[in-house]
């Protein structure tokens, strides 16, 4: 079934925006949405609610590829993690991943769900047929972006963990869906992004 546009916009503005969308998040909601319809539109809509919440908490609500920090380039991000990795706001990091290899390329995060190391780059080549081990960058585009969110979300890439030990029948766990992407942190938050988009989903006008 077709998602009501309109309907959806008004509800996720209203809901998750505080009022108002500016094109680039219309943009990247709109490439969300046209992949799920255009590919899968008899799936479970809490996979749609889902992947959706997680663009929006990993990308800082903008809806468009980010690197990890935020940063406008590699070499910042990179100097940010650096100073954060010295100064010990990095604990759970043992190796950073970030610093550039022989090749000159750094595999911090990037994309819609912070695609990191190589390894993962690597599986999400394998999946979307782009050469993402020898240009890492191409994480930052859009649709490759929501590509990779969808593979890695539905066929547990990132960490084992996929929508579907989630969301299946009458079963249903928002927080703990969480573990798809990175453990237990800010489960809650983005649980309570996924509700919202689920309503946005569902929601149609009179």
């Amino acid at each position: 079934m077709a998602i009501n546009r309109k309907s959806f916009f008004d509800y996720a503005r209203g809901h998750l925006f505080d009022g108002s969308l500016k094109q680039a998040q219309v943009d990247g909601l709109t490439a969300i949405l046209d992949k799920w319809e255009k590919e899968m539109p008899d799936a479970d809509d809490r996979w749609l609610a889902y992947m959706l919440a997680t663009a929006h908490h990993e990308t800082g609500r903008t809806m468009q590829p980010v690197r990890e920090t935020f940063a406008g380039s590699d070499d910042r991000a990179i100097a940010i993690l650096e100073r954060a990795f010295r100064t010990g706001r990095l604990p759970w990091v043992s190796r950073p991943y970030w610093r550039k290899d022989e090749n000159g390329k750094s595999w911090l995060g990037r994309g819609l769900v912070q695609l990191t190391h190589e390894a993962n780059y690597a599986k999400m080549a394998d999946a979307t047929g782009l050469d993402l081990t020898g240009k890492p960058e191409l994480a930052m585009d859009l649709k490759t972006a929501v590509d990779i969110l969808f593979y890695g979300m539905i066929h547990g890439s990132f960490t084992g963990r996929k929508l579907s030990d989630y969301f299946a029948g009458r079963k249903q766990a928002w927080e703990n869906a969480r573990r798809i992407i990175n453990g237990e942190d800010k489960k809650m938050l983005v649980a309570s992004y996924a509700r919202e988009y689920y309503a946005a989903i569902s929601y149609t006008t009179a």
